[in-house]
């Protein structure tokens, strides 16, 4: 399973605003929605792509369209922070709902809702920005492909060694782009060095 980690000073920079402990509600939303476009970006550069023939206000050509639907589905809350930024650039993307609760005390995933369109032809992006044990992330890869999803890929904000060794071993077939690859997990399972509970941020829940 590839793991892309953004190598971009833009991405950079983003991502040192999204790490600042003073960086307030608003400004979070709306750094993360921009660091997601080139996240999303990245996820579909290996999409293809077919001929269209087009008018362009001088003279008709040839032109190349994405040959698949895109399907993003957010893993409930932190994946919300993600979403604005695939309809951007994708409008016509149809859009699912994973929703999971962390156990504090085990960190593994409890599941409280699902949602999804049809993915069995779809490229899918699964949005879950903060991929710490692995645990919730593999667990909403496991519900898309048994919903029909065969081409997946992870985007994600922060990752740690820990939850990408798990998606290795739950979901090899699985790419993962992330904009930055931490050091690891502390004893509550938070990535250090890390932004914070992504979810908190995102939505003033501190």
């Amino acid at each position: 399973m590839p793991i892309t980690v953004l190598d971009h000073p833009l991405a950079n920079d983003l991502l040192t605003e999204l790490r600042k402990v003073d960086t307030d509600p608003p400004q979070f939303r709306q750094t993360a929605e921009r660091l997601g476009y080139l996240l999303v970006a990245e996820a579909l550069a290996d999409m293809k792509t077919e001929d269209v023939e087009i008018e362009t206000p001088l003279e008709p050509m040839t032109g190349r369209q994405l040959r698949r639907p895109v399907v993003a589905v957010a893993v409930l809350r932190a994946g919300l922070g993600l979403l604005e930024s695939v309809l951007t650039l994708v409008p016509d993307a149809a859009i699912g709902f994973a929703g999971v609760q962390r156990n504090e005390e085990t960190a593994e995933p409890m599941e409280y809702y699902t949602r999804f369109p049809n993915l069995d032809t779809a490229k899918v992006l699964v949005l879950e920005p903060m991929l710490a044990t692995g645990g919730s992330l593999s667990w909403a890869v496991e519900k898309v492909k048994q919903n029909g999803a065969q081409d997946i890929t992870a985007v994600c904000v922060v990752t740690a060694p820990e939850g990408v060794e798990r998606m290795e071993r739950d979901h090899p077939d699985v790419r993962i782009v992330a904009a930055t690859l931490d050091l690891g997990l502390n004893e509550n399972f938070y990535i250090r060095p890390g932004l914070g509970d992504m979810g908190d941020r995102l939505f003033g829940t501190l």
